[in-house]
């Protein structure tokens, strides 16, 4: 059971507490077992009332806010994307739709001209897909989802994880991101101009204390243990039996330690980062971070777009217990250069 669970039953039993504590002297003049009844049944009134407004997830507490930005999300996914109904972008995505994937033209209009090549009106599916890791922070949705590649070098499968993040307006989505970049086209295939999403720096959502604590160990690992490169923090920051998702990093604190250490470069840790997000999103245990990178276009000559690249983590008992990431076996992630003077990232930069 996660921490956040834990904490919500302890704060139901004391509700519970202080409503059999608060009884009126006409209500302590009852019988007993009739006093503590009904002190229960104000203590279940009082957790019911809670339960509308908040809902306990795998990983933490979403507002009622928040679980009509995840159940509308999940619609327009199924209704949009695998049920192919184009026809009802207007009610599910704002018309500036800001778009981060470097593929798919931004704008509702540009999302609509590209999936029209092979989208097909088809049955909506009920359910959702199976997600490894979905939530709602803020005005965010986030799904995380287990997926799986052929290993290059033994052609067996393996699973690896993709990220979509989507902000959410007023009911429909207003922006996107994934962990997509470009890849070189094939021989003769035609170059498409592709419009960039350009949309306001990322705000990222209030946390609670809990989340803070939690977000500040994570930050540890992310920033004083990879950028600085400083391993030695790993024994106090990572679990023994620390879970790796990134497929080309063995499992297990020691496993993280003896990959890393092959090429690690420790620099003197400073308050600043060297890398910082561009997002940063933490619910219940969860962190999540969405970092831009820049490349160079493999298919135009002295170009360079924007893509986006995630990391997320888990903590557990104080100390990081879980790990994914974009990357796969394929080893085609494109190297980082400078962004060209002028480059606009953000609309309010």
């Amino acid at each position: 059971m996660t921490n956040y669970k834990t904490l919500l039953r302890g704060v139901i039993f004391f509700l519970a507490t202080l409503t059999v504590v608060g009884c009126s002297q006409e209500e302590a003049s009852m019988p007993a077992q009739a006093s503590s009844e009904m002190a229960m049944e104000e203590a279940a009134d009082m957790a019911m009332d809670m339960a509308t407004d908040m809902a306990v997830e795998e990983h933490g507490v979403m507002t009622a806010a928040e679980q009509a930005n995840l159940a509308r999300a999940e619609e327009w996914w199924r209704t949009v994307l695998m049920g192919g109904r184009l026809d009802q972008v207007e009610e599910y995505m704002t018309e500036r739709y800001i778009q981060h994937n470097p593929d798919v033209p931004t704008g509702r209009d540009g999302f609509v001209e590209f999936f029209s090549r092979f989208a097909q009106p088809g049955p909506i599916p009920e359910e959702f897909p199976a997600t490894d890791v979905k939530f709602a922070k803020g005005d965010y949705v986030v799904f995380v989802w287990e997926r799986q590649g052929e290993d290059p070098t033994t052609g067996e499968s393996y699973d690896y994880s993709f990220f979509d993040v989507l902000r959410m307006v007023d009911g429909r989505v207003d922006e996107h991101w994934d962990s997509v970049f470009r890849a070189t086209p094939p021989p003769g295939a035609p170059v498409m101009a592709v419009a960039p999403g350009i949309g306001p720096r990322p705000v990222a959502p209030s946390n609670t204390a809990m989340e803070q604590i939690g977000e500040d160990i994570v930050k540890r690992e992310q920033k004083d243990i990879l950028q600085y490169q400083n391993l030695d923090i790993a024994m106090e920051v990572m679990a023994e039996d620390y879970i790796q998702h990134n497929p080309n990093v063995p499992n297990g604190r020691a496993g993280f330690l003896e990959f890393f250490s092959r090429f690690a470069n420790p620099q003197p840790i400073q308050d600043e980062w060297l890398n910082e997000p561009e997002l940063t999103l933490t619910h219940g245990d969860i962190t999540l971070y969405i970092f831009t990178r820049y490349s160079e276009d493999p298919a135009r000559d002295n170009e360079v777009y924007k893509w986006n690249w995630f990391d997320m983590y888990r903590v557990e008992n104080g100390l990081v217990q879980e790990h994914w990431d974009s990357a796969t076996r394929d080893n085609n992630v494109p190297p980082s250069v400078e962004p060209p003077a002028g480059f606009v990232s953000w609309s309010d930069q």
